[in-house]
This record gives C-alpha cells, sequence and structure tokens, in this order.
C-alpha cells in the first residue's frame, strides 16, 4: 500500500489485488444468496441419478438380453435335438422301407417265376396230352382202317368194339 500526504491527510492507496480480492467475495456472496451452489448441486444430483436410472435400466436391460439369450439357446439345441431325431427316424424307416420293398420284390419275383414255371408245365403237360390223344386217334383210326379192308364186317364190329373199350381203359390209366 502506498501512502500519499496531501494536505495534510493520509489517504491510503488501494492497489488491484485488493479489488480482485474484494469483487471475489462480493461474487462468491451473490453466488451463495442467489443459492446458486445449491441449484448446482441439485442438477448434479439429478444428472447422478438419471445416470444411475440408466445403469440400473441398461442392467436390466442385459439380465433380460442374457435370459432371451439362453432361452433362445435352449430353444435352439432342443431344435437341434428334435432334427437329429427326426432325421435318425427319417433313415431308419428309409431303411426298413428299402428292405421291406426289397424282400417283396423278391418275393414277387419268385412267385412270378412259380407262376411262370407252372404255366410252362401245364402247357408241357397240355401238350403232350395233346399228342397222346392225337396218337391214338391216328392209332385208332389207322386200325379202323386195317381191320376194315381185312376182316368181314360181324368180325370187325365185335373187334372193334373190344379195341375201343381197351382203348379207353389205357386211357383212363394213362390220364390218373
Amino acid at each position: 500500500m502506498i501512502y500519499l500526504k496531501r494536505m495534510g491527510i493520509s489517504i491510503m492507496v488501494i492497489d488491484a489485488t485488493f479489488w480482485v480480492a474484494v469483487s471475489f467475495v462480493i461474487f462468491f456472496g451473490g453466488l451463495i444468496y442467489l443459492k446458486v451452489p445449491h441449484r448446482i448441486n441439485d442438477i448434479l444430483n439429478k444428472l447422478i441419478n438419471d445416470i444411475k436410472n440408466e445403469i440400473d435400466e441398461s442392467e436390466k436391460l442385459r439380465t433380460e438380453a442374457k435370459t432371451l439369450l439362453k432361452n433362445a439357446q435352449n430353444r435352439l439345441d432342443t431344435a437341434e435335438n428334435v432334427k437329429r431325431e427326426i432325421l435318425d427316424q427319417a433313415k431308419q424307416d428309409s431303411d426298413k422301407l428299402i428292405i421291406e420293398l426289397n424282400d417283396k420284390f423278391h418275393k414277387s419275383s419268385d412267385l412270378k417265376k412259380n407262376l411262370a414255371e407252372n404255366k410252362i408245365n401245364q402247357m408241357k403237360e397240355s401238350a403232350i396230352k395233346e399228342i397222346k390223344d392225337a396218337s391214338i386217334k391216328i392209332a385208332m383210326d389207322s386200325v379202323k382202317k386195317i381191320i376194315t379192308t381185312s376182316v368181314d364186317k360181324s368180325k370187325l364190329d365185335t373187334l372193334f368194339q373190344k379195341n375201343l373199350d381197351e382203348t379207353k381203359e389205357e386211357l383212363k390209366k394213362i390220364n390218373s
């Protein structure tokens, strides 16, 4: 501080530091009077509470997301197991179907083979019978011709009847 003496009065000259200190005190006094620190504190507390609420909400969302993820993973695992079971069952069913169709094919081919063999045997027997019948008819016609030309009529009728009866007997034996 500088002291000046003028007219016998000493006046104290105040420097800039004093005025800065005074303005500082007045400024903070005004802030306290206007309750600015309290308002700043309320605003900061509100921001802190909002941030806490957002953190709590995000924790809830994270927990729900974990739960949803776990449920989705369980459903996915269940779907995988069901898919595997369905594929295994389909493979077993297709294998059984292939075996059944193969068995049916072999049985059907065996049956058709047996039917064809039976038909061939029947046709063979029928042909043999027709040949025998034709042979017998030709033999009978030949015998009849020979007899009619070489023997007289009365002997011929008895001989013919006798031969006819014998031939019928032989045919019955052959057909039996």
